[in-house]
């Protein structure tokens, strides 16, 4: 185990979705989360703000572990031109086991379809919690979903 408190993980996955396509879902149209990834996400509250706009915070009620868990997040940061969004956890589980939480997301344009890249950046509150490797699986899954469904509508 890392005896270090702060670090940063990525994961990459292939997608087939254009990468402006896979941003819109991830960064702008986060109400139809549940719909694009049902396995993953059951739903999102919008607790104050409005959708699409930093500072707008939402509760994320997640299948993570086989349980349903809610993350407190802020919309802290969007990149149009980077197709990159930042989420800040701010309560729920994982405020539980760390004092700071990042996720960010981006979609990289390929020939054909893109790249979709998440890296967590967080610092633990004591050496004894594991690095977050789970909720990178989980980001990867969820964009897998995401971009499984995004094919299928487009294919309709």
């Amino acid at each position: 185990m890392s005896s270090s408190l702060s670090g940063k993980l990525s994961i990459e996955t292939e997608a087939k979705s254009s990468a402006p396509a896979l941003y819109e879902a991830l960064a702008k149209r986060l109400y139809e989360a549940p719909k694009l990834c049902p396995t993953y996400i059951q739903k999102v509250d919008l607790v104050e703000g409005n959708w699409e706009e930093v500072g707008a915070v939402m509760n994320w009620h997640l299948l993570y572990e086989g349980k349903t868990v809610i993350s407190k997040e802020i919309y802290e940061k969007i990149d149009d031109e980077k197709l990159s969004v930042t989420f800040k956890v701010i309560g729920g589980l994982l405020a539980e086991a760390y004092k700071s939480f990042k996720f960010v997301f981006q979609a990289i344009p390929k020939r054909e379809g893109c790249l979709g890249r998440w890296i967590v950046e967080y610092e633990k509150l004591n050496a004894e919690i594991p690095d977050p490797k789970q909720m990178l699986q989980f980001s990867a899954g969820l964009t897998k979903e995401i971009d499984d469904n995004l094919i299928m509508i487009k294919s309709n």
